[in-house]
């Protein structure tokens, strides 16, 4: 992705994480400060092995570069990744930029990807009014480990050093640089964000799943020394088409009666995509497999997918290398002896002694480290992940039979009932990630109490919010809200109901009553007329629709239209003598002078038997029901009915 950092996000690969490291106070650096800006990166990415070494990137490794000024972008470190379908490559990233300026506090940092500041996008409900995708543009940034946010000012005071508009990138590092403590996220901000990164670094570890696998010999020989090459085959038999078949019919490298069983590390996420794929080899391919019951089915099925995954990616390469290919170690990378210094001086090897198995293991896993994590220069052109497969099979000597020798030892493989999730834990996952602890997370309706009325109160609350062409607001608790009363709004409400003109009540004819002491006795009558008219005009139109009303029910009550809503329980009770038909069918009963009266609708108990109907006919799934009654906080028992 080398290049992309100076490119516009529209430009980046769809799936791609943007991270930049900028120095104290937006500094250019050039000639001796280009020096120091390339130490500082070799510090980092030394820094960075003790969490990222081993571990097995789903598409494109972290990696950072030096990237020079352009307009009024200073020099920085930084890099554009492609996390591809796993986004806990993503959020590891965002962990990774955090550490570094905890571990680095005069470097500030930002992180976007193709959706902009998606560090807002989480903590979406706690953002202040002003803060859209149109003024969030260089305003949210970590910095000494946490996250700040530059506002826009709101007095004057403030407009005399925060800039009005979305500040550039050097206004911005020498605001923080200065007034840190002003920009700060608010509490439930960077609480939003901290619910996504403290799993971390556990987590790391944590999305490894180990299995067996049933694959050629050469497969086991270059997972052995490369398991970060599982990635990318496994990306090639996810994303096979037909084409790609072809390849293996027949194989041509990894023959099927070199299987052996070996013990194969993968990523969640890479383990479900093989795992959850159907597919049933050509008979061309070799490739046979067991019956289902038998209890290596799985192993054969992994490893035959994956045969596939590394005989699709070497197709794409030519079968023998250019010599130009071949030669260069990461030895002889200028680069390499600074990188081994600083691992070693972040403890990498912990203690071990030089040429120890152990150490030998974590040589060759700060290897792979480096060649996907350090850029290479642009004289060297790096080898495909097809073409770094066929070089190390004609690289590696390895014997069949030692490998199967080594089947009795393996480690047993994880347990993957993780890939089946049932109900109860899907919903918990989802409270987790929206940080909101629903009424029945524990799911025993018999020990909680369902109040219906916290239903209708909700959904009154929400509809008597304003809306507008960016969606609704969803009302927050009242037990978590503070009570707020305007007394503008208050007044002119006032005003309407009562007929009065927001004229009469201008705050400039009341300071201008002194004045005018001397008023005409015809003008003030005069006034005080066309005040009776204007209230008598109010009183008439509200008689007139009165009337309207009371018309439009008479119609309505000769009809069925009513028998749809539940009406609300006259007083009387259920022995009343003068009930009609119609009354008796929940509509209408007629008073003492014969005509109809029209029972209320209980408007209440009608939005409750709705929303249940609604919730009822979703069957256990999404809804429109559920999916608002849980945004406010309320979730309903399922449906126990036969």
């Amino acid at each position: 992705m080398e290049g992309l950092l100076e490119e516009r996000r529209g430009e980046w690969p769809q799936d791609s994480v943007c991270y930049r490291l900028y120095p104290p106070g937006g500094q250019n650096p050039a000639g001796e400060g280009r020096a120091e800006l390339e130490q500082r990166r070799e510090g980092i990415v030394g820094r960075l092995a003790l969490l990222c070494a081993g571990y097995i990137w789903h598409n494109e490794a972290f990696r950072l570069q030096c990237a020079p000024a352009r307009g009024d972008v200073p020099a920085h470190i930084g890099g554009v990744t492609n996390f591809g379908d796993n986004v806990d490559d993503e959020w590891l990233i965002v962990y990774l930029i955090q550490q570094i300026t905890k571990e680095f506090p005069d470097l500030v940092a930002s992180v976007e990807d193709n959706d902009g500041a998606f560090l807002l996008i989480e903590a979406a409900e706690y953002l202040p009014k002003w803060l859209n995708p149109d003024t969030s543009a260089n305003r949210v940034f970590f910095y000494r480990g946490e996250l700040h946010i530059i506002p826009i000012p709101q007095n004057p005071e403030e407009r005399s050093w925060l800039p009005a508009s979305n500040p550039t990138i050097p206004q911005a590092l020498n605001l923080l640089t200065t007034h840190s403590d002003k920009f700060l996220a608010a509490g439930p901000i960077r609480k939003a964000i901290w619910r996504r990164l403290q799993s971390y670094p556990e987590k790391i570890h944590a999305d490894r799943h180990r299995a067996y696998c049933y694959l050629p010999a050469g497969i086991a020989a270059v997972l052995q020394h490369r398991p970060d090459l599982l990635a990318p085959a496994v990306q090639a038999f996810y994303l096979r088409d037909p084409i790609d078949l072809r390849a293996c019919r027949p194989f041509k490298l990894f023959l099927p009666k070199t299987r052996v069983m070996t013990l194969v590390k993968f990523t969640k996420c890479l383990y479900a995509q093989l795992q959850q794929q159907h597919f049933m080899p050509d008979r061309r391919s070799g490739y046979t497999l067991p019956a289902q019951s038998d209890q290596h089915f799985k192993a054969h099925a992994l490893g035959m997918k994956l045969a596939h995954g590394f005989e699709i990616l070497c197709s794409k390469c030519l079968q023998s290398l250019p010599s130009s290919k071949t030669g260069s170690t990461i030895s002889s990378d200028p680069l390499w002896e600074g990188f081994i210094n600083s691992l070693k001086k972040n403890n990498y090897f912990r203690g071990e002694l030089e040429g120890s198995s152990r150490y030998k293991e974590l040589l060759q896993s700060a290897e792979i480290y480096f060649q996907n994590s350090v850029p290479r220069s642009k004289s060297s052109s790096a080898l495909s992940p097809g073409e770094q497969v066929l070089q190390l099979l004609q690289t590696l000597s390895y014997s069949v039979e030692e490998l199967q020798k080594e089947e009795d030892s393996l480690l047993p493989e994880d347990d993957d009932s993780w890939l089946d999730i049932s109900p109860e834990e899907l919903d918990q996952m989802l409270e987790e990630a929206s940080g909101r602890k629903l009424l029945n997370s524990v799911r025993q309706e018999e020990e909680l109490d369902y109040d219906l009325r916290d239903v209708t109160k909700s959904m009154k609350a929400f509809v008597s919010k304003v809306s507008s062409h960016e969606g609704a607001e969803i009302p927050q608790s009242s037990a978590t809200s503070q009570v707020q009363f305007d007394v503008n709004s208050f007044t002119s409400a006032l005003d309407r109901i009562l007929g009065v003109e927001s004229d009469e009540l201008d705050s400039d004819d009341v300071d201008e009553e002194e004045d005018y002491d001397l008023v005409d006795s015809e003008t003030e009558s005069d006034s005080v007329e066309g005040k009776l008219e204007e209230g008598m005009s109010a009183t008439e139109t509200l008689g007139n629709i009165q009337d309207y009303m009371e018309q439009m029910d008479q119609e309505l009550a000769g009809t069925h239209i009513g028998k749809s809503f539940t009406k609300a329980a006259d007083e009387v009770g259920s022995d009343r003598p003068d009930v009609t038909e119609e009354g008796a069918g929940g509509e209408s009963e007629a008073d003492s002078e014969g005509n109809l009266k029209i029972l209320p609708v209980d408007v209440d108990l009608n939005l409750v038997e709705n929303l249940l109907e609604s919730y009822s006919s979703q069957a256990g799934l999404a809804g429109p029901a559920s999916n608002i009654l849980q945004s406010m906080g309320i979730r309903l028992p399922d449906n126990q009915d036969k």
